[in-house]
């Protein structure tokens, strides 16, 4: 592949996912509420799970499988009600948590809900918005120059998507970090899981009613 070919493209698609990365939405409550609460190895494994399903889901619109979501209407929509009901029992799980004690830093290592349940969260929450899909079906193709092969440039496109996503996140983490002393009482972790949980809730609820 010829990089000096993909040269502008990079520059435009960064500017591009650049912005959305910035936009608010479900990997942002996700991520500040998880670190909020003090379990920073968490929000990590959320951050890199919803980084792992966007290289997925860019490394398959480059090779054109998740095409299939734009064709057929019966993959679209099986996946986006199992979307819609992952999101619902995650909302419904925050409310139902919400009187739990975050656990302190230093015994995250022990905690069953670490690093690997922050992964696996955020990988699901990700590869289970068909949006996300229909996205990179849309936007990548015009990025990728005549007579470059799709799959490297694809690829290439995508990892420029998950190292800005990824430096957002460590700000996001940052940020939510200096809020650990106030959240300590217990009313600020209640108020925090109410938001979080009505946020998912409501992505839920608007990725059933999007047709």
């Amino acid at each position: 592949m010829d990089l000096s070919l993909m040269a502008a493209p990079l520059a435009s698609f960064a500017l591009v996912v650049g912005l959305l990365t910035l936009t608010p939405g479900l990997d942002t409550a996700l991520i500040l509420r998880t670190a909020a609460l003090g379990r920073r190895r968490q929000a990590w494994g959320v951050v890199l799970g919803i980084q792992t399903g966007t290289m997925i889901w860019g490394t398959a619109s480059a090779a054109g499988l998740s095409v299939l979501l734009t064709a057929s209407r019966a993959a679209y929509e099986t996946l986006r009600w199992a979307g819609v009901c992952y999101l619902l029992w995650m909302g419904v799980q925050m409310f139902r948590n919400r009187h739990q004690e975050a656990l302190p830093e230093s015994e995250e290592g022990d905690n069953p809900g670490g690093w690997w349940a922050g992964w696996r969260r955020g990988t699901l929450t990700n590869l289970l918005n068909p949006k996300v899909g229909v996205f990179y079906v849309a936007v990548l193709p015009p990025f990728i120059p005549a007579g470059v092969a799709h799959l490297p440039a694809g690829v290439l496109l995508t990892s420029v998507h998950v190292i800005e996503g990824t430096l957002w996140s460590a700000v996001l983490i940052g940020f939510a970090h200096t809020l650990r002393n106030w959240l300590r009482r217990p009313a600020a972790r209640r108020m925090l899981d109410r938001v979080t949980g009505i946020a998912v809730l409501g992505f839920g609820v608007k990725l059933a009613l999007t047709d």
